[in-house]
């Protein structure tokens, strides 16, 4: 059997010239880029523009990775648009604050349509783990579905619900804005949305993931944690072997992230060291152990599961911080269920929303969206001392 390749590149910084000279360098180690893209093919990149942030803030994918990619396609003779579906903004004022905008209007690309789409059956997975589930639905990005070829561009960084956003979690951006809290309500167990992930991988077939792992976050991910180099270019075909090595990178096992476990019994790819073949740099050169991220496994035991009370006395949950919370109410807006479980109802006068844990799914859409800082993953007591936090600090 193949092993499946994956490119690891070292970048100690965005500057142009040397990503230029890089990333040609990771194409050429995995075939060229005229194995991914054709002349005159239309070409979408999909950045992570979850929201209007500076690029030092390593929120989004950086412009010079962006700009750096349109270079290389334009120069290929490929026809480039770009675009995603972000948290709680319109695209284009996201794409503006983040410096991407104006990247692309220095090559005269322009933005795809991520505000409107239509529903589409999901594939289902290769594996009889995945396919005799139910058929899935999803509105896909009308300029996802008219485009020849997918080009995907995410940020290495921590996320709550998923360990670690990369690759496979990226291709959530594909999906319109107001599709995406209807798609958490019906998945709100992590594996059972990490498999969502996989089966629209398997609808939009993405030609190569390119990772952002020059400047990463930690923490607190994936908006407010902490900007970390790992001095990094993640490339491949194979989504789940670029988050594979990622989570290698971060000392993280692979088999503790839902997208890869969910990408592999789907059949999007693989994350078994066995069947990864990594070209260029070696990750035991450039890991960093003492990355803050989670990790333990992510389930619920059937005893947490079948009885709410002890689910709320053992299992993470989102909390906010008095101090840094500006009662903006974005966090209330951003909670995808049409009952919110949180609110300002029932709270003082001028205090933080209150969270109903009991109608809670553990999203965490209020802590990804939230502009300031202000909202934590946490563990009760009881759940520390029977799960263990698995974080480093």
């Amino acid at each position: 059997m193949n092993r499946v390749k994956v490119a690891l590149l070292r970048c100690d910084g965005y500057e142009l010239d040397t990503l230029h000279r890089s990333l040609l360098h990771g194409f050429e180690l995995l075939g060229g880029v005229s194995r991914f893209v054709s002349r005159d093919e239309r070409v979408l990149l999909k950045p992570n523009i979850l929201a209007g942030c500076s690029p030092e803030k390593a929120v989004t994918t950086h412009p010079a990775v962006f700009e750096t990619v349109i270079q290389i396609l334009q120069e290929a003779g490929a026809q480039v648009s770009y675009g995603d579906s972000s948290g709680i903004t319109r695209p284009l004022p996201a794409a503006r604050d983040s410096g991407l905008a104006a990247a692309a209007e220095r090559y005269g690309v322009e933005m795809g349509d991520f505000e409107h789409g239509r529903q589409v059956v999901l594939a289902r997975g290769s594996r009889s783990e995945v396919s005799d589930r139910r058929v899935r639905r999803a509105p896909i990005a009308r300029a996802v579905l008219e485009t020849d070829a997918l080009i995907n561009l995410p940020k290495m960084k921590t996320h709550q619900l998923t360990r670690i956003t990369g690759a496979v979690k990226n291709l959530f951006g594909c999906v319109p804005g107001l599709g995406k809290p209807a798609l958490h309500v019906s998945c709100p167990d992590a594996l059972d949305f990490s498999l969502l992930l996989a089966q629209l991988h398997l609808r939009v077939r993405p030609r190569i993931h390119i990772l952002d792992g020059i400047l990463a976050m930690e923490g607190n991910g994936p908006r407010n944690g902490e900007p970390r180099s790992l001095n990094v270019i993640v490339m491949s075909e194979d989504p789940v072997a670029a988050d594979a090595v990622f989570a290698r990178l971060i000392d993280l096992d692979p088999g503790f992230v839902p997208t890869c476990l969910a990408g592999w019994q789907a059949g999007i790819g693989t994350y078994r060291t066995d069947d990864i073949e990594i070209v260029g740099e070696d990750v035991e050169d450039l890991r960093q152990p003492e990355f803050k991220v989670v990790r333990t496994e992510v389930g619920e035991n059937a005893l947490i599961k079948y009885y709410p009370a002890i689910r709320n006395l053992i299992l993470p949950r989102p909390v906010i911080d008095e101090q840094r919370c500006e009662r903006c109410g974005i966090c209330i807006k951003a909670c995808p269920l049409p009952e919110k479980a949180l609110s300002f109802n029932g709270g003082a006068a001028g205090a933080p929303p209150v969270y109903d844990y009991d109608r809670c799914i553990r999203c965490y859409c209020c802590q990804e969206m939230c502009p300031h800082s202000a909202i934590e993953r946490k563990t009760p007591f009881l759940g520390k001392v029977l799960l263990g936090t698995g974080e480093k600090r």
